[in-house]
């Protein structure tokens, strides 16, 4: 089973969707609604989003947002070359 990742918006959403309708709906339903689990997702994004405003990891600590960009593309590079050599090590496996 694949962990499931959601982006800041959707989690942010998902906050603002609970604040809007936790007086008359649980927190178990909203989650239903939204497809996510309550206890383990939606209940630590309220909770981080009230105590910080932000949502952990996705916000990063970068100085600008042209710093941002450069971690993502090294991240993105770094996952591609690390794609590239188990390709290469297939290849080698297949040639056999």
């Amino acid at each position: 089973m694949t962990k499931q990742s959601y982006d800041k918006e959707f989690k942010e959403q998902a906050v603002q969707y609970y604040l809007d309708n936790k007086d008359h709906m649980t927190m178990n339903e909203i989650s239903k609604n939204l497809g996510i689990g309550a206890s383990t997702l939606l209940h630590k994004w309220i909770k981080l989003f009230t105590e910080t405003g932000e949502f952990g990891r996705d916000s990063g600590n970068f100085a600008s947002d042209k710093d941002k960009e450069i971690a993502r593309l090294k991240r993105q590079l770094r996952d591609a070359e690390g794609a590239i050599e188990v390709l290469k090590k297939s290849i080698g496996i297949l040639s056999k």
